[in-house]
């Protein structure tokens, strides 16, 4: 890890610590295992939002072939995936990445049916978001920004959707976002429907953030 780089995700480390958002810093992937360790237990209930970071870490192994009870999402639909975004709300511990973390310490999240920042925002006793620095931006402004451009059109090409951006490499609203940031296509496989900023914590902690020193994710 650069010395920019460690700079960067302490500055950022800081500021979600002052939001009453509990962070840890990974130097690489290999780093993060035994932070996750260290915040479940035997016998948890844990649930994850769908997340490459995830994948990527190890982390979603690491849960499915634990002593959990984990609410694994994959291969599931209809009415038994609705069944498990619901069960969510009532788990120990919830994981996602994030799609942007702001330099301020602000968690962005844009979301299509809204069962993951529903359950970052509210529910699960404990939510652990992992992020790589590639998803630190310097304000709100670049995090609608990041998702226009980052986030969304990958996503769109990885789960086939017939959206703009997944066609096109980009949000069909890439203005600014000083204006209706929000904008975007009339698909029905739109993936950013929800727009939450988590910017403090009334329950001291409950959000850990690990900050890792590579990119991960979209």
């Amino acid at each position: 890890m650069t010395d920019e780089i460690r700079s960067l995700l302490e500055k950022t480390a800081a500021n979600l610590e002052k939001n009453n958002m509990k962070c840890y810093i990974a130097d690489t992937k290999e780093d993060i295992l035994p932070i996750v360790r260290s915040l479940v237990k035997e016998g948890d209930t844990i649930s994850s939002g769908g997340s490459m970071t995830l994948k990527e870490t190890g982390v979603i192994d690491f849960l499915r072939n634990g002593s959990f009870n984990f609410l694994d999402r994959d291969g599931l639909s209809g009415a038994e995936l609705k069944k498990c975004f619901r069960d969510a709300f009532s788990a120990d511990v919830y994981f996602s990445s994030s799609n942007a973390i702001t330099e301020n310490g602000e968690l962005y999240n844009v979301d299509g049916n809204a069962n993951r920042v529903a359950a970052i925002t509210f529910g699960p006793d404990s939510v652990v978001i992992i992020a790589g620095f590639n998803k630190i931006v310097p304000d709100l402004n670049a995090a609608a920004i990041r998702v226009k451009t980052c986030a969304a059109p990958p996503n769109g090409v990885r789960l086939n959707l017939d959206t703009y951006c997944a066609k096109a490499g980009k949000c069909m609203n890439m203005t600014d976002c000083s204006g209706d940031f929000a904008d975007g296509c009339h698909s029905s496989g739109r993936m950013c429907c929800s727009y939450v900023v988590t910017s403090y914590q009334r329950a001291k902690d409950r959000i850990k953030v690990i900050l890792v020193g590579e990119k991960l994710g979209y």
